[in-house]
């Protein structure tokens, strides 16, 4: 393995050596594009109130101490994995599994919220997955050759004009920014995972485990998660079962019943990007979620942390699918391989979601 700098979807320029995908600054500039009304999937009134009651569906994690983070020899050290330090996390809830299209859909249908992707006319698309004319004309960053600057890729036509998400419809929604993922949690009443509780969840009850189910990969053979297996980027095997994302309930859930927690797809956390840890002994209660930004601050610039790694990640590459590992993303930066799953407090209450435009 590497431990070679993998800055993922959200970084100003992307590393050599990473899988993932440089942020909007690395590309050219495009049009911004609003979608006409006909553009939306109709309104469906059960799948919009299933959506509303999100919150009565995600999973009680109870409070308590774990080490977070890791000191293992191939730990990204540069991207503030360690040192392992003990983390005290109050009792929240988190959802099973990420959103989904669907549900993403039902968001979009009841509330006309305008992607970040569909407002700035683009998103980053992995080059293999789309036709040699689109790849052709679509710009690629410097330092990831494998990304293209799609036109027209958005959340329901992931590879830009002609594909359809419609067929994916139970696997994570992609091309979703930041901003996006606050929205859609301000619609159902929850707010993002806080990075702390997102590792708490995602370990599954382990100490200091490799992976949500333990240490070994693929235990007795059997694959666990959606990576990348082949020669990157050029040929994916999919051995896994899958090129590309997987449904977001896809494997066995962890021993708390969260899916995918790592592979898959980039998830989206509340906080602020840093490279520093918390300090040893910290409390998610006397962490700031969302850091003040300085006033002269473009808020579309001001990075936060993802977690869990995506269907890219490649040991020739990266090993960012690990419970440890964490990257960063821009609030307007999108991609193919990031999403998000929502949390709450453990009690009704006001949540840390900020709403906008599309909260009713």
């Amino acid at each position: 393995m590497t431990s070679s700098p993998d800055p993922g979807p959200g970084a100003p320029a992307a590393a050599a050596g990473s899988c993932c995908a440089a942020g909007r600054d690395a590309a050219p500039s495009c049009a911004e594009v609003v979608p006409a009304p006909g553009d939306r999937p109709a309104p469906s009134p059960d799948a919009i109130a299933h959506g509303r009651r999100r919150l009565e569906r995600a999973l009680p994690i109870p409070a308590a101490t774990f080490l977070m983070g890791s000191d293992d020899a191939d730990a990204h050290r540069a991207d503030g994995e360690g040192p392992v330090r003990p983390v005290h996390v109050p009792a929240f809830r988190i959802d099973a599994a990420c959103v989904t299209v669907e549900e993403f859909a039902a968001f979009v249908a009841d509330t006309g919220h305008v992607t970040t992707a569909e407002r700035l006319g683009w998103s980053y698309v992995f080059a293999p997955h789309l036709d040699a004319a689109v790849r052709r004309a679509s710009p690629r960053p410097a330092g990831t050759p494998w990304w293209r600057a799609v036109e027209g890729a958005r959340w329901d036509a992931p590879e830009g004009p002609g594909s359809d998400a419609a067929a994916r419809g139970d696997h994570p929604v992609v091309h979703v920014s930041v901003d996006d993922a606050r929205a859609f949690a301000a619609w159902c009443g929850m707010r993002l995972p806080r990075e702390a509780e997102w590792e708490r969840a995602a370990r599954g009850g382990l100490e200091q485990a490799r992976y949500p189910w333990g240490d070994d990969l693929t235990p007795g053979g059997e694959h666990r998660c959606n990576i990348f297996q082949g020669l990157f980027p050029m040929r994916d095997d999919a051995a896994d079962g899958f090129s590309g994302t997987a449904p977001a309930r896809w494997y066995e859930p962890n021993g708390l019943g969260l899916f995918q927690c790592v592979g898959n797809v980039w998830e989206h956390c509340a906080d602020a990007w840093d490279r520093d840890p918390a300090p040893t002994g910290g409390s998610t209660a006397d962490l700031a979620v969302e850091p003040a930004a300085s006033p002269a601050a473009d808020p579309a610039l001001v990075r936060h942390v993802l977690r869990g790694g995506s269907f890219l990640c490649h040991d020739s590459y990266c090993n960012r699918y690990c419970v440890a590992a964490r990257t960063a993303s821009a609030a307007h930066d999108t991609a193919g391989n990031s999403g998000f799953r929502l949390a709450a407090d453990a009690t009704p209450g006001p949540t840390t979601s900020r709403p906008g435009p599309s909260a009713r």
